[in-house]
């Protein structure tokens, strides 16, 4: 069996896509205002801090259900239950982007080392049924875009968008 290389597996774009998410949340929020990570569109939407927490809760579930899938045979994976909202504002947007960094390298350190014929091994979902590990890392990969661009939406509508004067008519944030 031979470990993930960019040339020979299935699971290298997902795998790298999800490498690179730690360092465009640092990036982008390194300086970022409490105000704006705090700020929430509506009543029933994220802030930054809870999108981040949110990321947390999905990297572990996510990175548990891969590694059952590579160590057990056919396991059956957990079900995610939507968190109570208090739930999202138990610590700080740094101490969660802290958590959520040194969780995902320690799962791309798992990821990176799979043998590439692990990609078609499976896990039973209580409501999708059968998934692959690639199925499993490919939709890892989709949420982690989706919520970097709900991120940085938020961003965008509370810190500049009200500010551009004349030039709002060019855009119309979504956060």
């Amino acid at each position: 069996m031979q470990a993930l290389s960019p040339a020979s597996s299935l699971l290298q774009p997902p795998v790298s896509l999800l490498q690179k998410t730690p360092a465009i949340l640092e990036t982008l929020l390194r300086d970022v205002p409490a105000d704006i990570l705090d700020w929430k569109p509506a009543a029933n939407r994220w802030s930054i801090t809870e999108v981040l927490a949110h990321l947390l809760m999905i990297e572990q579930l996510y990175g548990d259900r891969a590694k059952r899938i590579v160590v057990d045979n056919n396991p059956t994976l957990e079900k995610y239950f939507e968190p109570d909202p208090a739930n999202l504002r138990e610590k700080t947007t740094n101490q969660y982007l802290k958590e959520f960094v040194a969780l995902r390298q320690a799962n791309y350190f798992f990821w990176h080392g799979i043998p590439s014929s692990a990609a078609t091994r499976t896990g039973v979902h209580p409501e999708m049924g059968t998934v692959t590990l690639l199925q499993l890392l490919n939709e890892l990969a989709n949420h982690d875009l989706g919520h970097l661009r709900q991120i940085a939406e938020l961003y965008r509508a509370k810190a500049f968008y009200p500010q551009a004067g004349p030039f709002q008519r060019y855009s119309n944030p979504k956060p």
